[in-house]
């Protein structure tokens, strides 16, 4: 199998030292939910799954939530500084102005030395990255903090984007990495494996496909069955919608991808890391370096 970069490979060859990654909740909106491309969202995605717990409790401003993050994080050593990481939603859907008073917020944190933002392609608009491109990319003066734009793509298959409620297109995702790679602004990339109707042969040609484009890194996601999501619904009145894989499976499936994904590409992460209680199925309970085990006896 081939051996690809790690995300804290990426990391070291942008900064000199180990940076934390700090989530953060902005309470943003999703326009897959208000209505502006669809309703109800993806039929995967129930963004609790994932927010931060000490984002949900501490609550509050950005700056708010990354003292309680440094708090969280503080045992875990030493490091040369933090990213703040819009995680939960589209973090680039509302108005410019006041997206950027939120990424303004996070970047004058202490110890703050760029950021990680994640969203949907179809919501950069051109004065945000006229924005991005300015303060983190070609335009940016020396010295100027870093940012990687995290690219919800999940399937290079219209039909399944379709099918999943996505609301966007193939080659919206397409456009939108290309943007941001021509303004000089780093870009990764998010695919779940495992959606309704994909193939063995699917996965391999999202390998294929994502390698053409210009992104740095990439997270896979096996689909999982998330409790308070329409996939729910679905899976409880048929169950047999779905193949849900077996961490074996997986193992198999995710090791067939990597040996055709561009090696360059460094991999953020292999697996979905779900809190327990709010898993339907499949109930694996894995922790990434107990598939990692697994995938390394494949």
């Amino acid at each position: 199998m081939i051996s690809h970069p790690s995300i804290s490979d990426y990391f070291a060859s942008v900064f000199p030292g180990k940076v934390q990654k700090i989530a953060v909740n902005a309470g943003l909106s999703c326009p897959n939910r208000d209505g502006r491309c669809g309703k109800g969202g993806c039929i995967f995605c129930n963004n609790a799954a994932f927010n931060p717990r000490y984002a949900m409790e501490g609550g509050g401003s950005i700056t708010r939530q990354l003292e309680e993050g440094v708090k969280f994080f503080r045992k875990s050593g030493k490091t040369y500084g933090y990213l703040p990481y819009f995680q939960t939603f589209s973090n680039t859907y509302g108005e410019t102005s006041a997206l950027i008073s939120l990424y303004e917020e996070a970047l004058n944190f202490p110890g703050a030395v760029g950021l990680v933002i994640a969203t949907r392609p179809d919501c950069l608009e051109p004065d945000l990255m006229d924005y991005f491109e300015s303060r983190f990319g070609r335009m940016a003066p020396a010295g100027h903090p870093h940012l990687l734009v995290e690219i919800g793509i999940e399937s290079t298959n219209d039909a399944t984007l379709a099918l999943i409620n996505r609301g966007h297109d193939y080659a919206c995702a397409m456009a939108a990495v290309r943007e941001l790679d021509s303004r000089g602004i780093d870009t990764g990339a998010h695919l779940i494996l495992g959606l309704p109707g994909e193939s063995s042969e699917d996965f391999l040609s999202h390998a294929a496909r994502i390698s053409e484009l210009p992104v740095k890194t990439l997270k896979l996601h096996h689909l999982q069955v998330i409790k308070g999501t329409a996939l729910a619904d679905m899976y409880e009145k048929d169950p047999g919608m779905l193949h849900l894989f077996t961490p074996e499976e997986y193992a198999r499936t995710v090791k067939s991808f990597l040996e055709r994904l561009r090696p360059d590409i460094a991999v953020d992460r292999l697996v979905s890391e779900t809190p327990k209680d709010m898993v339907t199925a499949p109930g694996w309970g894995l922790k990434p370096l107990e598939f990692q085990a697994i995938l390394d006896k494949i």
